[in-house]
């Protein structure tokens, strides 16, 4: 991944010309925190993926017992817990919500969409 450097002047990004200028302890600085940007976006993709694995097997649980795609008191409680998870943290609750609450909508979309299939294949299961 290449990085550009930005917050040079006014918020005006640096072009490459421009990068002798720079102090290269502050371009090391630089490269070591974006380095360590990346690698955390990494495992939080791979942390997301572990999740959807997990929740996959929930909605093929769900499917086969004829539970509802949703559960509304198990989302408001992990709501909670989320934002209070965040707080700790020293990260915006409210951030830590809407993530939470775009990940619990694609669940309940793929809890959907396996009810849906399992009833067309509920003939063979039997």
């Amino acid at each position: 991944m290449t990085h550009s450097t930005s917050d040079h002047t006014a918020g005006q990004p640096v072009t490459p010309g421009e990068t002798e200028a720079i102090d290269p302890a502050v371009l090391d600085e630089l490269t070591r925190l974006r380095d360590s940007i990346d690698n955390i976006d990494a495992a939080v993709v791979h942390m997301l993926a572990e999740r959807f694995k997990c929740t996959q097997q929930v909605g093929h649980l769900k499917a086969a017992h004829r539970l509802p795609p949703a559960d509304p008191a198990r989302e408001a409680r992990q709501i909670t817990r989320l934002r209070q998870l965040a707080e700790s943290a020293k990260l915006d609750p409210g951030f830590a919500e809407k993530l939470l609450n775009f990940i619990i909508a694609e669940v309940i979309r793929h809890h959907e969409t396996i009810a849906r299939s399992d009833k067309g294949s509920e003939g063979a299961l039997r």
